[in-house]
């Protein structure tokens, strides 16, 4: 009868761990094709809804992506942005109001998706790839910048001057008035263009003066002197040459081209880092997975140990290594619990999937598995072929060298002495109420000079500006009263250190630049070469350690055969139980692995987004060009 019962007991076991490790085989084998999977997840946690699908996000940006940030109201919106320059209410960012109800709130869906979707929807969400993108704007508001050099400059003025001077001879004013009183009026306006063609400056000056006065020896009072007047300063030797003035346009272009570059780079980093998130959270619900079923095992052989026990057919010890090996797992268990929360939350921090606009976003349930059957073609050569022709790193540093031989192109000019040609020509014309006066003994007097009381004056002569403001204006354009200059100024340091000085600094950044890129040459054939090593070893190790997790169950199967006859003890079967669930951990990291070195491969070859099928292209900032840089 106590035979019996041993044998039933050791038929029961034999049952129990035949039915968990099939569970098991079943799980694993058709993990790689699920299509969906809640590992980790409790029956009180909320339904997994599948995400909907996701539009291609748009990663190149625009040239006119500045225009939200830029005042493009004009000069009627100037009465407007003085009034709001009070409003210091206005200012107070969202950020900075703490709201304890907002950082309650919490959303308790938990979306199912893929790897393509997850990236598509970090691209779109996530705060830091966003600030990343601003990064070519504000390089293109550089731009702007430069070509702003080339805006017109206008300059107003208006005023009114009054003196009364004490008379120093009798002949200045009536008698009845002891003092030499002056009245002028200024209206003058000037514009400045500096020209984007030959860099020289154009100046265009009207300026008016009106002046009414008591002064008897003014014979022309009031009057009015308008004066139109053109300038050219043109630099003939330093800072000349056919566009040369905009070369700081073409610095800033380039730069901006810079920054394109490295927020593509900033991207590919940030797609990376969300596929790895991705497949860090399928390995830990793997690895909870498998840490639940060696706990599971655990607890089976603790209940049937304490079973044989009772019947007096297995010693205490047994009981209590099973017993030790249960909690054990148990603390596995918690582990791997924690290493999947925390994976949880990075994943979901990253792709900030938040419809709701809660302070917690939404968890995400992986719909990917890894597929070790998937083909990865690796060809060194071509590998470093696509790495030289896309990465971002490569083409920044290839943009920057180019900015630094614009730079060394400028400081080379500067070496020239600085030679103007100044030139100006001008208009102006005198009118009002001329005066008839004492004709000095000319020979044609033009008026005739009366006093009050006499019938008939004396003969005078009066000059011939008799008219107002308009007749100026019209009779300046006649060219009777005009000015001209033209004369040339030389400058230049005798030893012209600083020009030297400032060119040899250029030409040691640029050198220093075109050996950095060779430099990141060697980095980028490093971490090529590296990552086809990683794909071709994880490519091995995957079916290495899918073997030995077969030859373990295998082995683990022969040893419950063996503790059933009472030929192994629970020493034994526990310790071919840790070794399959060795076996079947390092199964999972293996293939996470070959998914990550995937991921890494495209990474060095500079093709993560186009996998993904986002698409990158180098926006041209010199199309948009201000129609003051067009001359």
């Amino acid at each position: 009868m106590k035979n019996l019962t041993v044998r039933l007991l050791l038929a029961a076991l034999t049952v129990v761990t035949a039915q968990t490790f099939t569970a098991r085989t079943a799980t694993a084998q058709t993990s790689g094709a699920r299509a969906g999977g809640t590992s980790g997840s409790s029956a009180a946690d909320p339904a997994v809804p599948l995400v909907g699908s996701q539009t291609t996000p748009q990663v190149s940006v625009p040239i006119s992506e500045n225009n939200r940030f830029e005042q493009n109201q004009g000069f009627m919106d100037l009465p407007s942005v003085f009034s709001h320059q009070w409003s210091v209410a206005r200012e107070i960012p969202p950020e900075s109001i703490i709201n304890r109800d907002y950082i309650r709130t919490r959303s308790r869906v938990r979306r199912l998706m893929t790897l393509k979707q997850a990236v598509y929807i970090a691209l779109i969400n996530n705060p830091a790839i966003k600030a990343a993108r601003l990064d070519p704007v504000a390089a293109q508001e550089a731009v702007n910048m430069a070509w702003a050099e080339f805006d017109p400059d206008s300059l107003a003025n208006m005023g009114t001057i009054y003196s009364a001077l004490p008379i120093s001879t009798p002949i200045e004013t009536f008698a009845a008035s002891p003092a030499l009183e002056t009245q002028q009026y200024e209206w003058n306006f000037t514009l400045n263009k500096i020209l984007a063609s030959t860099n020289g400056t154009l100046s265009l000056q009207f300026n008016n003066l009106y002046e009414n006065t008591n002064n008897l020896t003014q014979t022309v009072n009031p009057y009015y002197n308008p004066l139109l007047q053109i300038s050219l300063s043109q630099p003939l030797l330093r800072n000349f040459g056919w566009k040369f003035a905009t070369l700081s346009v073409q610095i800033a272009e380039s730069q901006q081209k810079q920054s394109q570059w490295l927020y593509e780079q900033a991207a590919e980093d940030f797609v990376l880092r969300v596929a790895s998130d991705y497949w860090n959270l399928v390995r830990a619900q793997e690895n909870l997975r498998v840490a639940l079923e060696a706990l599971k095992f655990n607890e089976d052989l603790v209940r049937q140990n304490k079973i044989s026990l009772r019947v007096g057919t297995m010693a205490p010890i047994d009981v209590q290594e099973a017993e030790s090996a249960a909690e054990t797992a148990r603390a596995n268990v918690y582990t791997a619990e924690a290493n999947l929360q925390t994976a949880r939350v990075t994943l979901r921090q990253d792709v900030m999937l938040n419809p709701a606009h809660a302070f917690i976003p939404e968890d995400i349930e992986p719909a990917d598995a890894p597929n070790p059957r998937q083909e990865l073609r690796l060809d060194t050569e071509n590998s470093l072929e696509k790495a030289v022709l896309y990465r971002p790193e490569l083409h920044e540093m290839r943009q920057a060298i180019i900015t630094d031989l614009l730079q060394t192109k400028f400081q080379e000019n500067q070496l020239l002495p600085q030679v103007n040609l100044q030139t100006q020509f001008g208009v102006s014309n005198e009118q009002g109420n001329a005066i008839c006066g004492p004709s000095f003994g000319l020979v044609s007097p033009n008026c005739t000079q009366t006093t009050p009381g006499e019938t008939f004056g004396q003969p005078g002569y009066s000059v011939p500006f008799q008219g107002g403001y308009g007749s100026a204006l019209s009779k300046m354009f006649d060219f009777s009263f005009y000015n001209y200059a033209a004369f040339f100024s030389w400058e230049m340091q005798l030893d012209n250190a600083t020009a030297k000085a400032a060119l040899s600094q250029a030409r040691v950044v640029y050198e220093q630049q075109r050996m950095q890129y060779r430099d990141m040459l060697s980095q980028v054939i490093t971490d090529v070469e590296s990552s086809l090593a990683n794909a071709r070893a994880d490519l091995k190790r995957v079916v290495a350690t899918a073997a030995a997790t077969e030859y373990a169950r295998q082995a683990l199967h022969n040893e419950q055969q063996r503790f059933r006859v009472g030929m192994a003890t629970t020493h034994d079967l526990l310790q071919f139980e840790n070794e399959l669930v060795s076996a079947e951990g390092n199964e999972v990291q293996t293939e996470v692995d070959l998914e990550q070195a995937r991921l890494q491969l495209l990474h060095a070859e500079g093709r993560l987004l186009s996998h993904f099928g986002v698409n990158f292209e180098l926006q041209d900032p010199h199309t948009n060009i201000p129609w003051f840089g067009r001359f």
